[in-house]
Parts: C-alpha cells; structure tokens; sequence
C-alpha cells in the first residue's frame, strides 16, 4: 500500500504561555500544500512479526528506530494483532524544516494501517493515537485547514480561503531543533488575536501576522531571515518562517520570477488547495 504525506505551513505563530508540563500554549493556522513524502508498506511473506524501515531521500541513512513511522507502528501493534511489514520511506520533506514532515508521516502510516487491516478506527480515534506521537499530528490525519490552540492539538475550522494564490517554500539546509527554538521565545499574549488578523486581506499581514519564533531564530541562523527578505522582494504579498523553522515560505498573487540565488532553495511551488 503506497500513501503520500503532505507537509503544511504554519501562517503565523503566537506564543501564549508556558504550561505546568514544560510544553507551551501557542496559536497558529495549519494550511497544507503540495509537497509530499512517499510512505509504502508490504506484508512479509515470512510470517514473521518483526517490521523493517528503509529510508531514502532527504533523510536517506538515518536510524529507523527514531523515525515516527517505526514508533507508530509499535504504538498501534499495541492495540491490535496484525502481521509484519516492511516498509519503504522516500522522504521529500526535509527534517527541521517547520513543515510537519514526521508527523505527516505517523499520520499517513496511521490512517493506511486502519483501511488496509480494517481496524475500524474513526477520524477522533485515529486522531487520539495520532496525538500520542506529535502534538499537531492530530491535524494530518484529515489535513484540512485548521486553527490550532493548545499545544498544536485543539484543532477548529477557519474560514481561510487561499486558493487564488500561489506558494513558495524555500529551504536553506539548517535543521532547527524544536526545542531550541522554544528555549529562546518568552510569551507575549498581546494585541489582536491571531483569529482577528487572518481576517485581515492577505496584503495586510505583513507586519502583522508574526511568527513568535522568528526573532531569535533569524539571530541565531541569519541565513534564514535573509531567504525571508527575499520573498519580499520577490514580490511576495506575505513571507513568514514555517512553525519553528528554518523553511520560509511566500505568498504571491501571481507565480513569481525568482533570482537565481534565492531559486536554489525552493522546495516547490503550488496552488493552495
């Protein structure tokens, strides 16, 4: 069975406040885009339980006992008995990136193991488990736009139609762990809401519309706010660093004409659905 997780941006980032967990409270929109990883799984014939991941592509050699699709498959062999599975992971969507690559994969493994293996589970169960894996997995599991509360998880619909615009996403080859990303940011729940702003013509977002995240990570990794700069340039109506980074992505009335130097970098263009 062969599925193709779809990455997604994040079209602004409010940090709100720390939790007693450790884990933050934020704001954001998820709205997904055209950019996939391959997932494809296959029984084996030797009966055995044991399940293998080879991973190629923009993760080409890494540990598969780290990779969520492993973990997710553990996680479900928990719940339900069925046989084991090798597995083939071609990775487009790169690591670090803001993009939602690894949770979008232990969605898609999720969702192609309950209709191959006729679990049964609806889009709340599969959206519980997902939830045990990464907290805006829950969003890839239907993958319609979404305002997002809580840690990423408490998902609700927008009326947010982008579907005349294009999209560009580049990406500068820095891998920005979540982690450090959270570690520089202080909350600071002021203002208009994020809900009130994305109300707002897109035209009006720039300066408005902010990512948390962006100030300490373009100090930290100066490269990245330089691609954002860029887009501006570009003519892009609005350009933001994705989630926690380091992809930066513009939106552009019109499919744009970008420098060679900045071109490089772009990961893909396309109609937002």
């Amino acid at each position: 069975m062969v599925v193709f997780p779809r990455a997604k941006i994040n079209i602004g980032l409010r940090i709100m406040e720390k939790r007693p967990d450790g884990y933050h409270n934020i704001e954001t929109f998820f709205y997904p885009v055209d950019l996939t990883d391959a997932l494809e799984f296959v029984v084996r014939k030797d009966n055995r339980k044991s399940d293998t991941l080879r991973v190629t592509g923009v993760m080409e050699g890494s540990d598969p006992d780290d990779n969520l699709v492993m973990k997710t498959v553990k996680l479900m062999r928990q719940s339900f008995d069925f046989p084991g599975l090798r597995i083939h992971l071609h990775k487009s969507i790169p690591v670090g990136a803001g993009l939602g690559g690894g949770s979008s994969d232990a969605a898609g493994i999720l969702k192609a193991l309950n209709r191959y293996f006729g679990f049964g589970l609806n889009s709340e169960e599969l959206r519980s488990f997902a939830g045990r894996l990464g907290s805006d997995a829950p969003f890839f599991i239907d993958g319609t736009p979404s305002f997002a509360e809580g840690v990423g998880n408490i998902l609700s619909e927008f009326p947010l139609d982008l579907s005349k615009y294009h999209i560009v996403i580049l990406y500068p080859d820095v891998n920005i762990n979540t982690a450090e990303a959270y570690a520089g940011c202080v909350p600071c729940p002021t203002g208009l809401s994020l809900r009130q702003l994305l109300n707002l013509p897109v035209s009006e977002w720039r300066g408005r519309v902010m990512n948390d995240f962006e100030l300490n990570i373009f100090r930290a990794y100066p490269q990245v706010g330089m691609l954002k700069v860029a887009l501006y340039e570009a003519g892009a109506l609005y350009a933001s660093m994705s989630g926690s980074g380091s992809a930066v992505y513009g939106i552009f009335r019109e499919e744009p004409d970008l420098p060679r130097e900045i071109s490089r970098y772009r990961l893909n263009t396309c109609e937002m659905i």
